[in-house]
């Protein structure tokens, strides 16, 4: 069973792991092996640290955990922008952990808390062209794209990126009822 809870600084170490691993794993083609082999994990690493140390006021980090195991985290930054919303800056979960609802529960956790928190804010997400599974796993979660962007990688490239929208927190909530 996945229990999704708060996280807490003792996983910082698995959270910047798998934000690695994930990238390793999703970005090959838009990120240098480079970056990827030798930079990612400090990087992320350092990233997280900030955030789990000096939280900002409108974060949400959550855990995932299958059976006691780390599996996955979330991380939603309320009222991020003034036209889009509430971002899911981050969700990745455990390859062996994908197709068990991990990545769900986690969804279903950050639409209630962004109800409860967020409820007057849109709820989206950034998603690279070339991650072709999340896209997949958003529009089966009823996000739409509503727009195109570009993300300016840590190797110096220009990589397409859309923004997909659930409009209200609560129409994501719904696809879980």
């Amino acid at each position: 069973m996945v229990n999704i809870r708060e996280a807490r600084l003792d996983d910082l170490a698995n959270i910047a792991a798998l934000h690695a691993q994930s990238w390793r794993e999703n970005y090959n083609q838009v990120l240098s092996a480079d970056y990827l082999n030798d930079k990612v994990f400090l990087e992320r690493e350092a990233v997280w640290t900030a955030r789990i140390n000096q939280p900002q006021s409108n974060q949400l980090v959550l855990i995932a955990e299958l059976d006691g195991a780390f599996c996955g985290f979330i991380c939603v930054l309320g009222a991020n922008h003034p036209q889009y919303g509430t971002i899911i800056d981050n969700l990745h979960v455990k390859s062996a952990s994908k197709g068990q609802g991990t990545g769900s529960r986690l969804l279903a956790a950050a639409a209630s808390w962004s109800m409860a928190n967020y409820s007057g804010h849109d709820l989206y997400l950034e998603v690279l062209e070339c991650n072709s599974k999340a896209i997949g796993f958003y529009q089966a979660k009823g996000a739409k794209n509503i727009a195109t962007a570009y993300w300016h990688t840590p190797c110096d490239n220009k990589v397409k990126e859309f923004i997909y929208s659930w409009g209200a927190p609560d129409n994501l909530a719904e696809t879980f009822s």
